[in-house]
Order: structure tokens, then sequence, then C-alpha cells
């Protein structure tokens, strides 16, 4: 777990590192060309700057171990930190939408393109580089906080890119309008990504279960001891940061004994933790004809 917790803000630190890099540069372009698109670029990775600072607290805050006052652990503070990211996205694209409209009545003459080009296109660059890694490392270490982070930078590179294609097509026809049509469509995709983070954060806020395969999986392990019992029944799933947490009641024999049920049990629990990283399975046992109580 240590391991893992320092992995995770390392990761959180690389992103917030990379995010304050990248918003100098797009601020100095900005305000050097007068880009409407280039600042708003910049306020979205100023956004991206404080979610990533969010998610670096969340990564140390949940891996730290279960107590009296937090008998589950402290997992869902990453969902609660993706609900945060999701509401400062919003806010970012209100900002650039409201930047863009008013630009589109107040057009001004670009200045220094080509630099603004070189900005964009290197930024896109990076958080694309960045994106991939912590994508890598949220699906190894199942942190719904790290995957936010980098869904953050992953939208960056299509915005990033979509700027500087503006740019080139501004710089060629000389539509001075295409730079707030860009910054539009860039606001556009973000308010999109904000929904997804926080309709997926509310899911497992809201204990939602695990997903379809997760469960085929779950079931198929507990079908594969079947022999051990006579059914089972009541199966129920969540999930709390990278804890799933497994509850289910087999069925048995009413002259089974203690050992024969301690044996039974840890077979299942086994076979679970096997099955899938950072568990919790909790198992009731019920004697046969008291299924339904």
């Amino acid at each position: 777990m240590v391991g893992s917790w320092d992995r995770k803000v390392k990761y959180a630190l690389l992103s917030i590192v990379s995010n304050t890099t990248l918003i100098i540069l797009k601020v100095i372009a900005g305000i050097l060309s007068g880009s409407v698109s280039i600042i708003s670029e910049a306020i979205h990775s100023g956004m991206d700057l404080v979610a990533s600072l969010i998610t670096f607290f969340s990564v140390r805050q949940s891996a730290k171990p279960a107590d009296r006052q937090h008998p589950y652990g402290h997992g869902k503070i990453e969902h609660l930190s993706g609900i945060a990211e999701g509401i400062l996205i919003f806010i970012a694209a209100g900002m650039i939408l409201m930047e863009a409209i008013k630009k589109i009545y107040e057009q001004m003459e670009i200045e220094h393109a080509t630099l603004a080009i070189a900005v964009m296109l290197g930024a896109s660059l990076v958080n694309l580089l960045v994106s991939r890694k912590l994508y890598k490392v949220a699906r190894e270490e199942d942190s719904m906080a790290l995957e936010a982070d980098a869904l953050h930078l992953k939208t960056d590179v299509y915005t990033s890119f979509g700027v500087a294609v503006g740019l080139v097509l501004l710089k060629l026809t000389g539509l001075l309008i295409l730079d707030s049509i860009v910054a539009i469509l860039v606001a556009l995709l973000i308010i999109k990504e904000a929904g997804e983070l926080c309709r997926d954060a509310f899911d497992y806020l809201l204990d939602s279960k695990l997903t379809d395969a997760e469960e085929t999986k779950i079931v198929a392990v507990i079908e594969k001891h079947g022999d051990k019992f006579k059914g089972y029944h009541k199966l129920k799933t969540r999930k709390s940061g990278n804890m799933r947490h497994i509850d289910f009641h087999i069925t048995v024999d009413p002259y089974t004994t203690a050992a024969e049920l301690h044996e039974i049990i840890g077979c299942l629990k086994k076979a679970m933790w096997e099955e899938f990283q950072n568990t919790r399975v909790n198992i009731h046992v019920d004697p046969v004809g008291e299924e339904e109580q």
C-alpha cells in the first residue's frame, strides 16, 4: 500500500509541474498574440492546475488506512475530488464562453501567430505524453483521482491542438472570428468532459454496483466453488476509492460445523482476492431453507 501511495503521489506531482509550466507559456503567448483562444486555453490549464492540486491531496488522503471513525477507509475522497474537478471544469468553460462571445463583437488582430502556434503544439505534445502516463498509472493503481486528472490533460491535447489549427486557418484566411469560434468549440468540449466526470463520481458516491464484467467474474468465482455449499444469493457490490466491496450470502447444510464453515469462507475469500486487487469480501451464512429471511 505504501508503494502504491508513493507512486500515485509522484504522478500527481508530475501533473502539477506540467500544468504550471504550460500555464506560464500559454499566458505569455496569449498576451503577446492577443488571441482569445489561447487565453481560453490558459484558463483551462489554470483550472487543470487546481484539479491537479486536488488530485494530489485526494490520493494522499484516500490512502489512509481504515480507522474507528471511518471503518471502510477513506477511498471516497477520490470520488469527491472528481466532483470538485468537474465543477472547476464547468467554471472554466463558462469563463471561456463569455470571453469568446465578447471577442466576436470586439475583434482584434492576432500578433506573433507563429509563436502562439508553436506554444499550442508544444502544449498538446506535453499533455499527450503526461496524460498517457497518468492513465497507465491510474489503471494499474485503480485510482479515480488520477484518471480524472488524466482526462483533463487528454482534453487539453485536443483543445491545444484545435487552437493551433484555428490560428493556422486564421493566419491563412485573415478571418478573425475563427479565433472566437475555436474558443467556443473548446468550451463545449470541456463542458462534455465535466459532465462525464461528475456523472461517474456521483455513481460511486451513491454506491453504484461494480461493472457487469466485474460482477460476472465474481459470480464465476462463487460458482467455481459451488460444490462446497448449497447455493448463494443477495450478491451486492460497490466501490470506494480503489477498494471493491463484495457482499453475498451462501446457504449451507444446517449440520455444517464451524470448522467447515471457516474453511468454506476462507476458500471463497482467497479466490476473490486472487481475482481482484484491493477487495473486501463479506460472506453471510444461511442454513438451507432460510434464503429469503
